[in-house]
């Protein structure tokens, strides 16, 4: 049955996930800073970009907003405090939480905004929450490797990839040091890995 927008729990729940999408791409933003320090370049990347899609998220969630602008929206909500010495402890933290944006909090606010006659909101939702599925598969992947001493060294000759300059090297482990750029092999990814590869 449909809802006037201002009485809605999917305007609370756009809010709620205006509000979780910022605080993540921020956590991103701090686990980007701790990866580079560690001289993890890679982690930092993936830490980046996945912050970077949680900004549109969290654009197209508040542009479903337009028509309380100027207004302030109340809602309660829990997030998580993910303050990790270590890069693993961090990817996983991420991964935990993005899964429960998609099997849980998306899919329940898209269900609601579609029984309150929101169905471009619902549809919002939906489609967000696949994609979050995806960051947390991102973020299982490269804590795996990291937890198996494995971000950098294969069980087989594979292509690996300078982040900073394109350079392509050959073997079962990444090289300490870029020959061309001269980075560190925390620039390295392996091929299978690097975004815009076929």
């Amino acid at each position: 049955m449909p809802v006037d927008f201002k009485d809605s729990q999917t305007k609370d729940n756009l809010m709620r996930a205006f509000a979780g999408e910022s605080q993540a791409r921020n956590r991103y933003t701090f686990g980007a800073s701790q990866a580079k320090k560690e001289h993890q370049h890679v982690i930092e990347a993936v830490f980046r970009f996945t912050a970077d899609q949680e900004k549109e998220h969290a654009e197209i969630f508040y542009n479903h907003l337009k028509e309380f602008a100027g207004e302030t929206i109340h809602v309660d909500g829990g997030y998580p405090v993910d303050i990790h010495k270590d890069l693993e402890k961090l990817l996983r933290s991420a991964q935990h939480n993005e899964y429960e944006e998609y099997d849980t909090v998306y899919k329940t606010f898209g269900d609601i905004a579609k029984e309150e006659g929101f169905n471009k909101v619902a549809a919002s939702f939906h489609m967000i929450a696949n994609i979050e599925k995806t960051h947390g598969d991102r973020f299982a992947r490269f804590a795996q490797l990291l937890e198996e001493n494995k971000l950098y060294v294969s069980d087989v000759e594979i292509g690996w990839m300078c982040l900073h300059c394109g350079h392509i090297h050959w073997g079962k482990e990444a090289p300490k040091e870029c020959p061309v750029c001269h980075h560190d092999q925390g620039y390295f990814i392996r091929m299978s890995l690097v975004p815009f590869v076929e």
